[in-house]
């Protein structure tokens, strides 16, 4: 099951225990990077393209729910 990603007016709440700040993100991801070896050879990854992104599961913080993560307004946004 996946689960979305917050918007500028949304976010993420734990149903069971009600956080809204603390939460363990498991995401797969296809990327493209640019790759500059120095000449003794260490990389440093200098670009960074997503191309897919997927949310597998959001666990709580506090209570280690998991799968009771929902999407809530945040307070102020303009819907």
């Amino acid at each position: 099951m996946t689960v979305p990603l917050p918007t500028g007016t949304t976010r993420w709440r734990c149903t069971l225990c009600g956080n809204l700040t603390r939460f363990d993100v498991t995401r797969s991801s296809k990327v493209v990077e640019y790759v500059h070896l120095d000449l003794a050879g260490e990389p440093k990854v200098e670009e960074r393209e997503v191309l897919s992104e997927t949310i597998e599961s959001v666990r709580c913080r506090w209570c280690n729910a998991v799968d009771k993560v929902e999407l809530v307004d945040r307070p102020g946004a303009d819907s």
